[in-house]
């Protein structure tokens, strides 16, 4: 294993929710030499700052200002498809303590049968504290015996609110103190909680003569495009050319981005706002803004689908791209992706900066693609964006497939873009 392909099993490892992931990618931009800023307290015009804001983190790199000056966007998300925590953590049936959950997002549902669950996320307490809390394996959601339903391999049908509880004990244990205990606080000072389903299961790297063709791990829709992009933005040499770098890790994409931390919010504006604000520019006020706007780009990063060699009737016939053949360049006619044909030359260009072969990914036109950021940065911003991120199969499950060499080829695309491709 490379050391950049270990280092992101370690980041996954590290980030279980959305909340562990802001609060590794704060570490990281602190340990590179990144301020952060509170955004509540008069702006400080750090030349290299960030923003925490719940799960969700924003970064900027300013270099050589220039009247001609723009924002270089690289955009992911950091929540994935899984099970929340409901209000009323536990319940008891049978003599067993079962935990009381809801699907969160669109999780593969049958993949979650039967494994080794942890519990991770927030408690906050009365005073309005946040406490991070992160358990080991302590539940599992057990399938029903083919013994005891006989159909079961031809068609399984499971309802999401009886099917998919977990159990976590065989009493009546009280599952919020021992919730309350791993943050470190009296069960009654909680006052709410997001926590969150994980899998425990680290990822591994398995497949072909080297046994290192694939690499396997939950959480790769998205953040294998958090680490990617983190990764190119914390090591860059230097940053001299007239363009601000940006980077920003939204939460709740998974569940349709219309939150206070999410991209169809006003988190990213608002900052792009005040670090325009922050430049010593001739133009002033909102004329100096949408001047840079005019002269910005955003690369929206999320994962894409590699052809699955046992459904291979579900993609289209002529764009199959596959694992270790390089970031998927996504495009939609009906923009659910919001690449268009500036932005495929953008994303072209960074591509060959750093010498990195690309696949295009288009949907069969039976099978409707999915949402990413993209089409919500460019409409809230008006700027050129283009949608990528490397290939996965078994996407939303809890265990999905990437290739070691699409997390490096996105590393490297993404570096030139910030370069100045």
């Amino acid at each position: 294993m490379t050391e950049l392909i270990d280092d992101y099993a370690r980041f996954i490892s590290d980030s279980p929710t959305s909340f562990h992931a802001a609060a590794v990618i704060a570490d990281r931009l602190r340990d590179a030499g990144y301020m952060q800023q509170v955004e509540g307290e008069a702006w400080a015009g750090h030349e290299r700052g960030f923003i925490l804001r719940g799960g969700a983190v924003i970064a900027w790199h300013v270099g050589g200002v220039k009247p001609e000056t723009g924002f270089r966007i690289v955009g992911s998300h950091t929540d994935s498809p899984t099970f929340k925590i409901k209000p009323t953590p536990g319940s008891t049936a049978s003599g067993f303590g079962q935990v009381n959950v809801e699907v969160y997002g669109g999780p593969l549902l049958n993949s979650w049968l039967n494994r080794d669950l942890g519990i991770a996320g927030i408690l906050t307490d009365l005073d309005g504290e946040v406490h991070l809390v992160r358990t080991p394996a302590v539940m599992v959601i057990p399938q029903t015996a083919p013994h005891l339903d006989r159909s079961v391999n031809q068609k399984l049908e499971l309802s999401k609110q009886v099917d998919y509880k977990p159990i976590w004990s065989i009493d009546e244990s009280n599952l919020l103190e021992y919730l309350a205990d791993h943050a470190g606080i009296p069960t009654h000072r909680v006052a709410g909680h997001d926590l969150f389903a994980y899998d425990v299961q680290e990822p591994a790297m398995f497949g072909g003569p080297s046994g290192e063709t694939f690499f396997a791990s939950g959480r790769q829709d998205n953040l294998s495009s958090v680490f990617s992009s983190l990764s190119a933005f914390v090591t860059m040499e230097s940053h001299d050319h007239e363009d601000i770098a940006v980077f920003v890790a939204f939460d709740h994409e998974e569940v349709g981005s219309s939150t206070y931390s999410g991209a169809d919010g006003p988190f990213l504006e608002s900052t792009l706002r005040r670090i325009c604000e922050g430049l010593d520019l001739e133009a002033t006020g909102y004329e100096r803004f949408a001047r840079m706007l005019a002269n910005s780009s955003c690369i929206s990063a999320d994962a894409g689908h590699s052809v699955n060699p046992n459904k291979v009737g579900k993609h289209d016939p002529d764009h199959q791209p596959i694992l270790g053949g390089g970031p998927l360049l996504k495009l939609n006619a009906n923009q659910r992706y919001a690449t268009e044909a500036e932005g495929s030359a953008l994303w072209l260009r960074s591509a060959a900066a750093t010498g990195v072969v690309t696949q295009a990914f288009v949907s069969n036109n039976d099978v409707p693609c999915g949402s990413t950021i993209g089409p919500f940065t460019a409409s809230r911003l008006g700027i050129v964006t283009v949608d990528c991120g490397i290939p996965l199969l078994s996407m939303h499950s809890v265990r999905e497939i990437s290739s070691p060499g699409d997390i490096e080829a996105m590393t490297k695309i993404l570096e030139g873009y910030w370069a100045g491709a």
